[in-house]
């Protein structure tokens, strides 16, 4: 304990390291202020006067407008939005909501306007995909709106997942299991969480290069030759340096996360936390979660891939002799898993980017979005959601990382 507690002082001694922690911290608040920017609203209030509202000013404002839809997402809801959607547009004469003169959108359609998400997607040909207007639905067939949510979800994994029905019949399993009517509560969107994606994106950098001169610093100013040659130089040592940078990657990496989920919800509001994905996102994802949980969710699974990345970094960093050396190739795998879906065809690209160290803060490969997504590995008869090949890849990736430099530390010789 007493050789653990010198190394993470040691590591936290460095200037660096201390940098980058502190900068990790207020990057988390402003990461969680940042999406609050986005939210703009015009109106004609009763006097005639245009009104323009940014920020939390203007979230404010939605929630307010949306108050008396909050709660439950009841079919009776829905009818009526869509009976009021459609009596609006045909007041103006127009096809579609962006025809409608200024104003009248934010007057008439958005306090209701979160009740139609997914109303289309759920609606389209089960066969095409294609799906109608708004204006093109009966409002009298919404009344079997979750029904519809149901064969929506099996011809969607039908098109997606053709040739595997196992897959399909997971994706049936897993969605009965969605508790429904959905809840909704006004507030929260989805680009909080894109940035709580890029939030831990970037402290996996931060993290990668606290790691990166562990083993290797020691080894390019020669003091591991001297180390060496104490009584616990060599096996608990290494178990030594490897725990203390988990701890304090790991440490920084949770605090981060939950910095930016507190701040978060406080700017959006912690009610709106209760809606479902659904809400969100698609009207068939297959988690059973609310915001709330999604957010817990992708933090505890972001922190794994994390300590993951930090494992594997630790490895490089036992194997070479110069920390940029090692630093350069950490970084390179932190973007592997980007570079391989960009540049690989999907088929084989899904079946890369899950299983590497970084894989699961990627800006556009990563474990949220694999969430969201319907993807699987399939084995035969065998099907995986790519969430839980995820999860449990870093889960094995972990301690085979930490064996391996352990293993490399001990066997080292500088030439």
């Amino acid at each position: 304990m007493r050789l653990l507690g010198l190394e993470m002082k040691r590591i936290l001694k460095t200037r660096v390291t201390m940098i980058l922690m502190l900068s990790a911290l207020l990057l988390s608040f402003i990461m969680a202020w940042l999406p609050t920017t986005f939210s703009q609203i015009r109106y004609t209030d009763d006097s005639g006067n245009e009104v323009s509202l940014k920020g939390l000013a203007a979230i404010n404002y939605e929630k307010e407008q949306q108050a008396d839809i909050a709660g439950t997402v009841t079919t009776e809801k829905m009818q009526r939005a869509l009976e009021s959607y459609q009596a609006c547009l045909a007041k103006y004469g127009v096809g579609n909501q962006y025809e409608l003169p200024d104003g009248v959108y934010q007057k008439e359609i958005l306090p209701f306007a979160p009740l139609l998400h997914g109303v289309r997607e759920v609606y389209a040909d089960p066969n095409t995909g294609i799906a109608p207007s708004l204006m093109e639905i009966n409002p009298e067939e919404i009344g079997n709106f979750y029904e519809k949510c149901m064969e929506r979800n099996i011809s969607l994994m039908k098109q997606e997942q053709e040739k595997f029905p196992a897959a399909q019949e997971i994706a049936r399993k897993m969605y009965e299991k969605v508790e429904k009517p959905f809840l909704f509560y006004p507030g929260y969107g989805g680009n909080p969480m894109d940035y709580q994606l890029l939030l831990a994106f970037l402290i996996l950098f931060l993290c990668t290069v606290i790691a990166a001169p562990v083993f290797s610093s020691d080894y390019q100013t020669g003091a591991d030759d001297i180390l060496r040659c104490t009584k616990y130089g060599r096996t608990r040592f290494a178990v030594a340096k490897i725990i203390s940078c988990l701890l304090i990657c790991g440490g920084t990496f949770s605090a981060c996360a939950f910095i930016y989920i507190v701040v978060s919800d406080s700017l959006f509001g912690w009610e709106s936390t209760k809606t479902s994905m659904q809400m969100i996102y698609s009207a068939v994802n297959l988690p059973d979660m609310d915001i709330g949980e999604l957010q817990c969710f992708f933090a505890l699974g972001s922190l794994l891939c994390a300590m993951a990345a930090v494992s594997f970094t630790l490895f490089l960093s036992s194997r070479f002799n110069n920390v940029v050396v090692s630093l350069s190739i950490a970084l390179v795998f932190c973007m592997l898993p980007v570079i391989v879906y960009m540049a690989f065809p999907t088929v084989i690209g899904k079946w890369i980017y899950p299983v590497l160290p970084a894989g699961g803060v990627g800006l556009q490969a990563s474990l949220l979005y694999a969430v969201i997504d319907f993807e699987f590995w399939n084995v035969g008869r065998i099907a995986v959601w790519l969430p839980y090949v995820m999860l449990g890849a870093y889960v094995i990736e972990i301690p085979v990382f930490i064996f391996l430099a352990i293993c490399s530390y001990i066997n080292h010789n500088k030439y």
